[in-house]
């Protein structure tokens, strides 16, 4: 073989050699990236910040259970923040939330105000709402079983006298229902100094209610004795019911949870003054009256007759029709010609 084609071989050979060296360089360096493991930072070194565990709307009476500590990243710890060690939750319990704290969403300190505070009741009254104190004994108050911020129905009690001589109509009928309770006496919340649920006696309530129902209690304190009765957990889905029947709230018109749970909040959280219920004395002993009685009529009594009492000039006529033409009004009785 020529010296000539051996020195091109040799050449061809070496750059061969090289252009795969190279190629199989580029392929390992063009690889998937290997993924470092980031260091994963102990929940026990971060700090702990106070969080609502639900969506708390403006007015909310906060509870032991609408907030824990949780971890937070270090750097998005604002001064702001309730921290562990540095903050005493159950001092909490009682407050109102001031602006609306989503589920989750640090609590801070400019959106609470505690029990005692400047505006304290004003910030706990939802948006036309008004604060109305009715009187209350241990008999008409469950006893001190009922707390700030549970739900409770007005009763009325009163005697109607009517015309006769027996003894007047004993009703008691239901007035107001589910409303919230914001105050007993000057206490806004059912824990006691050493962080537990306290029972106490208390002569007054503080009830959340509309303008019209905050007249009603007035003019009710007037007419008879209120009473309390505390409505149960579980009436949310009558109270569904009820309020889609009557037109108060609007059915979601689509499957969306979100709206079900919002509709569901509504009534839960809606007073109302329609659908009043009542009971007669009849309704629990045979021996009381269903109604108000009549006055009695005097079989004696003689047409022309003046009624006693009835005042000079009036004369018992017994029944009339009274037949108005135009102005003029003609009294006719009844049997007449």
């Amino acid at each position: 073989m020529e010296p000539k084609k051996i020195v091109l071989l040799a050449g061809a050979l070496i750059v061969a050699v090289t252009a795969a060296f190279l190629a199989r360089s580029m392929f390992a360096s063009g690889g998937a990236p290997t993924a470092e493991a980031a260091a994963v930072p102990n929940p026990q070194d971060m700090p702990h910040v106070l969080v609502a565990t639900k969506s708390l709307p403006i007015g909310t009476i906060l509870g032991p259970d609408t907030f824990r500590f949780q971890p937070w990243p270090k750097e998005l710890v604002e001064d702001a923040y309730y921290l562990q060690g540095k903050s005493n939750a159950e001092s909490l319990t009682g407050s109102v939330v001031r602006t609306a704290i989503a589920a989750g969403q640090p609590m801070t300190q400019g959106s609470l105000i505690k029990a005692g505070d400047r505006g304290f009741l004003a910030a706990a009254l939802g948006a036309g709402m008004r604060a109305v104190t009715v009187p209350v004994s241990v008999q008409t108050s469950v006893a001190g079983f009922i707390f700030p911020g549970d739900r409770v129905d007005v009763m009325l009690t009163q005697s109607v006298a009517g015309g006769g001589d027996g003894a007047p109509l004993k009703v008691s009928e239901t007035i107001l229902r589910n409303l919230r309770v914001l105050a007993t006496d000057q206490r806004t919340n059912a824990v006691g100094a050493d962080g537990q649920p306290e029972v106490r006696t208390y002569s007054n309530v503080t009830l959340e209610v509309s303008p019209t129902m905050a007249e009603k209690i007035s003019v009710a304190q007037t007419i008879g004795a209120i009473s309390l009765s505390l409505r149960s957990l579980a009436d949310n889905s009558q109270e569904l019911e009820a309020a889609l029947a009557s037109g108060d709230v609007e059915a979601p018109g689509s499957a969306d949870p979100g709206a079900e749970r919002s509709m569901m909040a509504a009534i839960a959280n809606h007073p109302s003054d329609r659908r009043s219920t009542y009971s007669t004395g009849a309704d629990v002993s045979r021996y009381q009256r269903s109604s108000v009685p009549g006055r009695p009529v005097d079989p004696n009594a003689q047409a022309g007759g003046v009624v006693p009492g009835s005042g000079a000039g009036q004369q018992n006529q017994g029944p009339v029709v009274r037949v108005a033409r135009g102005t003029d009004v003609t009294t006719v009785p009844v049997g007449s010609r």
